[in-house]
């Protein structure tokens, strides 16, 4: 199974930190947010990565190389301007892909949130479209994303939990949709509404690295 890593981002919220440095190179006790991540990635066997990027860009692609450091082979997708969740995944359908006609899963996570969750428990899951992995709602999150009933992701309903930016995606998702901006929501939507969107609720370590109170926290948590 391949990964894709989200890394185009511009990290407003995260200024003045991200003002000469891409959100995902911000350190977490002294290492790379993104760094985590792909550790995490090639320790449950998934070596193959994609990493879009688009602000600052080339310092994500001089401080990973081509991944040989990590045991990965890392392919860059660069964007002109950030094409949002959803036109990134679209973008880079044919580096993740083993053709144009393979409907394979792949592994996303948001280059941005931190998490000791195992994607080893994902390399075996096979979704008629998407599986979204559930946290408990953040303070600044509290009306969640979707609901999770006995193991499907619903749109509406009561107990709503938030998105973790962790999935497995199959290509087939965007048939449809067309190249350029595109909020993942767009095509979840759509798969939810047929039934054929899976989930969990993970309950271990998450954070969403969003501000600079919330970096600080997590560094000295890791620390």
């Amino acid at each position: 199974m391949k990964a894709m890593i989200l890394a185009a981002g511009r990290g407003e919220r995260m200024r003045p930190l991200t003002d000469n440095t891409p959100k995902p190179l911000l350190k977490v006790a002294g290492k790379a947010l993104i760094d985590y991540h792909i550790e995490k990635l090639v320790a449950a066997g998934i070596t193959e990565l994609v990493i879009n990027h688009a602000y600052l860009g080339e310092q994500i692609e001089q401080h990973l190389g081509d991944g040989a450091a990590f045991g990965a082979s890392i392919y860059y997708s660069p964007e002109q301007t950030a094409l949002e969740t959803g036109g990134g995944i679209y973008q880079a359908l044919p580096l993740l892909q083993d053709g144009s006609e393979s409907d394979d899963p792949f592994i996303v996570v948001n280059g941005d949130v931190w998490t000791d969750f195992s994607f080893a428990s994902l390399c075996d899951l096979h979704p008629a479209k998407a599986h979204l992995v559930l946290v408990d709602n953040p303070e600044h999150h509290q009306a969640g994303d979707f609901v999770l009933a006995d193991g499907k992701i619903l749109q509406n309903g009561g107990g709503r939990l938030t998105f973790a930016g962790i999935s497995v995606l199959r290509p087939s998702l965007f048939d449809g949709f067309k190249p350029g901006v595109l909020p993942l929501k767009q095509p979840l939507l759509n798969a939810i509404a047929d039934q054929a969107v899976s989930g969990e609720h993970y309950r271990g370590r998450w954070v969403d690295v969003g501000t600079p109170g919330r970096l600080a926290e997590l560094d000295a948590a890791i620390s």
